[in-house]
C-alpha cells in the first residue's frame, strides 16, 4: 500500500498531461502530492522527510512552472531532487552516518565497506540520472520527457534497487540470510 501510494502523484501527473498538458498536469502533480501526504498522514499517523521535502520541491517548481507558464522548471525539479539525494548520501557518508544504512541496516546486516559501496553506487546513480534527465529535458520533445521520466527513470530505479537489494544479500553472512527467509 505503501509504495502505490508513493506512485500515486506520478501516475496523476502522467494520466492528466496525457488528457490536458504540462500546465494542468503540474498543477495536479501539487495536488496529487498533498493527496499523498494527507493519506500517508491518516494512514501511518507520521510523514516522512522524503515525502515533506518532495512535497515542497513540486510545489515550488510546480508553481513556478505554472507562474511563468514556462516547462523548464518542472523539468529542473527532477535533476535537482536527484542532486539533493546524491549530496544528501555524500554528506552523509562523510559524517560516517550513512543514510542507507539507516534506513535497511536493521534488516540487512552487512559490512560498514558493503553500505560504503552501495552509497556510493547510489550516489552515482542519482548524478547519472540528474544529467540525463538534463540532456532529455532540453533536447528532447516534452512529450519524450514525460515519458522518461514517468516510465524510465521509475524502471532505472527500481533495478537499481532489486540490484542493491541482491547485492546487500550476496553479502550478508549466512546466518543473517537465514534469518530474513
Amino acid at each position: 500500500m505503501k509504495q502505490l501510494l508513493d506512485f500515486l502523484p506520478l501516475v496523476i501527473f502522467f494520466a492528466v498531461y496525457k488528457f490536458f498538458d504540462i500546465y494542468v498536469a503540474s498543477g495536479a502533480l501539487i495536488a496529487a502530492t498533498a493527496l499523498q501526504l494527507i493519506i500517508s498522514y491518516m494512514l501511518y499517523k507520521k510523514l516522512e522527510k522524503m515525502h515533506l521535502i518532495t512535497f515542497a520541491m513540486v510545489t515550488v517548481f510546480g508553481s513556478l512552472t505554472l507562474i511563468f507558464h514556462d516547462d523548464s522548471f518542472i523539468k529542473w525539479k527532477v535533476t535537482i531532487v536527484y542532486a539533493l539525494f546524491a549530496i544528501a548520501l555524500v554528506v552523509s557518508q562523510f559524517m560516517n552516518k550513512p543514510i542507507l544504512k539507516s534506513m535497511l541496516g536493521k534488516e540487512l546486516v552487512v559490512a560498514d565497506k558493503i553500505w560504503a559501496h552501495v552509497t556510493w553506487y547510489w550516489v552515482l546513480f542519482f548524478v547519472a540520472c540528474a544529467i540525463v534527465n538534463i540532456y532529455v529535458a532540453f533536447s528532447l520533445s516534452q512529450e519524450t520527457w514525460v515519458n522518461f521520466k514517468v516510465f524510465g527513470l521509475t524502471a532505472l530505479t527500481l533495478i537499481n534497487t532489486v540490484l542493491t537489494v541482491l547485492y546487500l544479500f550476496k553479502n550478508m553472512s549466512e546466518e543473517d540470510r537465514k534469518e530474513l527467509k
